[in-house]
């Protein structure tokens, strides 16, 4: 289990990724919209009969360094997964700001704060000592064990 702050970044890191992956599937997986005034840009649009019988290349037959572009998903298909791409940002959404209401402090005012921290402190203090007056009772029966090690072996 990790820490809430290192939850809370995954989750930021997740978000970004997804919210690139659906940009990018957007941009590759659109219908093309012709564009008054402009020449078609669509690569799958049928061109003009060739005179010379031959077929036309795709543009990414014409280049072959530029990857292929898929095609365009029906209509129907493509918001169906725009509508899932926008509920899981959403959900992630949701984890990110759970988290960060989780994040200890938020809430509550700087005084209390800073209250709650000296508290803590005072508690640190206490549990050190402890540790402390432990770990020298920990040396003396250390030193009384070797003792009655020390006196067994001379008997």
């Amino acid at each position: 289990m990790t820490d809430r702050l290192t939850q809370l970044q995954n989750c930021l890191d997740d978000f970004l990724t997804q919210m690139y992956a659906s940009l990018r599937y957007i941009d590759t997986h659109h219908a093309y919209a012709p564009i008054p005034g402009q020449s078609d840009q669509n690569p799958f649009a049928s061109s003009a009969p060739n005179t010379q019988g031959t077929q036309s290349t795709a543009p990414s037959m014409q280049n072959p360094a530029t990857p292929a572009q898929p095609a365009p998903d029906p209509p129907a298909l493509f918001e169906a997964r725009l509508q899932e791409l926008a509920q899981d940002l959403v959900l992630k959404e949701q984890q990110i700001e759970a988290l960060v209401e989780a994040l200890p402090g938020v809430g509550c005012s700087q005084a209390e704060q800073e209250a709650r921290l000296r508290a803590l402190e005072e508690e640190l203090k206490a549990v050190d000592v402890e540790w402390k007056e432990a770990k020298r009772e920990r040396e003396r029966l250390v030193e009384k064990v070797e003792g009655v090690i020390l006196g067994v072996r001379r008997i």
